[in-house]
């Protein structure tokens, strides 16, 4: 949404804040092949220790790989989490389950699985997202405050640009949204494997339809001023599901991606 609109409208500025981590979240430690649970950090643990720890974590109704990989800071963002964790997450990343036991030691199952393939340890090094505008200077951020928006909260990332600016997916994913949606103005919406939603606002044009699948970097409109601005600019907002409520940091959902913002 933009930095400084004139009085919002009723139906302007439809943001939210953060989406609070539950409280049931947990960090476990699996246990030693002794038998025995030892608390992090181990104070005089040394490398030949027989209690080799790694840490865990269980997951809750309404997890997605990403926000757990945001909220625990794991290395290498969600698609290591998978990596770490294929055998017992399966082939859909989507297909997480509450109760479900992922490790968070993706650089310990990296070491693990380099003698079989390669393919585990570009996930951390090669980025599989881009920036979803090139050249814009970035404006209102997320959970920006102030009277700009009708709930006192910004929930995207605003980048100025020219109208007719490129803005490409941000992730390879599928189109769920293309066209008009209020304050938004035209705007499109990319479901992702990692259950995540990115969605592109104020858009002049519209270049892809919803079914249409999409790659990391393809043109998927034109930014522009429609909706609720006082000028041209991209808003890219990140969701854990496609309905309005569940914002979470899409510069840190970038960054997980290994995009330097």
């Amino acid at each position: 949404m933009p930095s400084s609109p004139a009085t919002p409208s009723a139906n302007a500025g439809r943001h939210r804040g953060r989406r609070a981590p539950s409280a049931t979240r947990r960090i476990a430690t699996r246990a030693s092949a002794a038998g025995a649970t030892l608390a992090l950090p181990v104070i005089g643990a040394t490398a030949t220790s027989a209690f080799a720890e790694e840490s865990t974590y269980t997951v809750q109704s309404g997890d997605t790989l990403s926000t757990i990989a945001m909220e625990q800071d794991v290395e290498g963002g969600w698609t290591a989490l998978y990596e770490a964790n294929k055998s017992v997450i399966g082939d859909d990343p989507n297909l997480i389950s509450p109760g479900e036991e992922l490790t968070l030691d993706t650089a310990s199952a990296d070491s693990g699985t380099s003698t079989q393939t390669t393919t585990t340890t570009q996930v951390s090094t090669e980025p599989s997202a881009v920036m979803p505008v090139s050249g814009g200077t970035p404006t209102a951020g997320y959970e920006a405050s102030g009277s700009n928006w009708s709930t006192g909260v910004h929930t995207g990332q605003d980048w100025s640009v020219p109208v007719g600016t490129t803005v490409k997916a941000a992730v390879d994913g599928k189109v769920v949204k293309a066209g008009w949606d209020g304050s938004f103005g035209y705007e499109v919406m990319i479901e992702h494997a990692d259950g995540d939603y990115s969605m592109y606002a104020h858009l002049s044009q519209i270049d892809v339809s919803v079914g249409q699948t999409v790659d990391a970097g393809d043109r998927i409109a034109l930014s522009g001023a429609t909706g609720n601005v006082t000028g041209p600019h991209l808003h890219f907002e990140v969701r854990t599901t496609p309905e309005w409520g569940t914002a979470i940091d899409p510069v840190a959902w970038l960054r997980g991606y290994g995009v330097d913002v």
